[in-house]
């Protein structure tokens, strides 16, 4: 059975929104002996969307047309700074609560999520959206149980990813949930992207996270990411910064609201999950644990459980082959 996807872009939405999903639904026909999607993409007129990025895209359909493309198995609604405007369409919110019984998937990219909070779509369901935005949902639309930590959400059979690549993560995700784990599987090789990320996990790695105005303390962050495993301690952070280890915790609360020490375990705990991700480590956890100054075993196991929402060893099952696939891949194409 052939699944008919359509995807709603505007003036100004997120080409990845747009493009990332479309991708993932296309590598699965390509992989596939037959196609397994019908792809649509619907807009306010047909013809060029201009996305914020200043890339055109191509509309076949008007939204109002939605109605002519029943049965309509999944329909995804892309985020983007053009959304504020859309959710002030009372035609376009019209449509959207007109198809959205007859449609078995309806869901968001990003910021889409504030489109269907404004149709009222989303009342009474679990979301995510942007890590930028999610206060932001939260508040206008105290229906909504926004969890900003998840990259993707189902509820009442609602579907909400997090920021731009989550896109991806969820399309990747509806795959899987149509025909298993092995073609899902198949697509994340094919665009060199992990299967799934660990459930539960911030929208961006401490890396990223560091990458931000972090004011003064850039020139210590450096260093902490340069190489986490050696033995710094408050004292230590603290003189490489010249600066009083009381003064340094307030700089850390301040410019990345948490504490010296536990973003230096962070940092730690991402390089043991990169380990235990490699085929080419087959450390034990105690050795990990002693080589990333993490305590030992139990305590590796109750960290990475704590912020990775899975523990170290079903996390190595699930995910070490998509890695291990996706890494010679992307050295192929180097």
């Amino acid at each position: 059975m052939t699944r008919h996807v359509a995807l709603f872009a505007y003036p100004d939405c997120q080409l990845l929104d747009v493009s990332g999903p479309w991708q993932v639904f296309a590598s699965a026909n390509e992989l596939s002996p037959k196609p397994l999607y019908q792809l649509t993409l619907v807009a306010d007129a047909a013809g060029p969307v201009t996305t914020n990025g200043g890339l055109a895209v191509h509309a076949t359909h008007t939204f109002h047309q939605l109605h002519q493309l029943q049965p309509l198995d999944t329909l995804l609604v892309a985020g983007g700074s053009g959304v504020m405007q859309q959710r002030n369409s009372v035609a376009v919110k019209k449509v959207l609560c007109e198809v959205a019984p007859n449609v078995r998937r309806l869901g968001s990219i990003c910021s889409g999520a504030f489109l269907l909070a404004a149709a009222g779509l989303l009342d009474g369901c679990r979301v995510t959206t942007h890590w930028r935005h999610a206060q932001q949902l939260a508040e206008e639309y105290p229906a909504l149980s926004v969890e900003p930590e998840a990259l993707y959400v189902e509820s009442n059979s609602r579907y909400t990813s997090a920021g731009v690549t989550a896109g991806i993560d969820l399309a990747l995700s509806l795959v899987e949930a149509d025909h298993g784990a092995e073609l899902a599987g198949r697509v994340a090789r094919e665009l060199v992207v992990f299967l799934q990320r660990p459930g539960g996990q911030s929208q961006f790695s401490e890396v990223l996270r560091s990458q931000q105005e972090a004011g003064p303390l850039r020139r210590l962050l450096d260093q902490l990411h340069a190489d986490p495993s050696v033995d710094h301690g408050l004292e230590s952070m603290a003189e490489l910064m010249a600066v009083s280890p009381r003064h340094l915790t307030r700089l850390f609360r301040r410019h990345l609201n948490t504490t010296p020490g536990a973003y230096l375990t962070q940092l730690r705990l991402e390089q043991a999950r990169l380990a235990l991700l490699s085929e080419r480590e087959s450390l034990s956890l105690e050795r990990l644990a002693q080589r990333w100054r993490l305590g030992g075993a139990e305590q590796l196991r109750r960290q990475f459980q704590r912020h990775y929402g899975v523990s170290p060893s079903v996390y190595r099952q699930r995910f070490a082959s998509s890695y291990a696939a996706s890494s010679q891949e992307s050295v192929l194409c180097l």
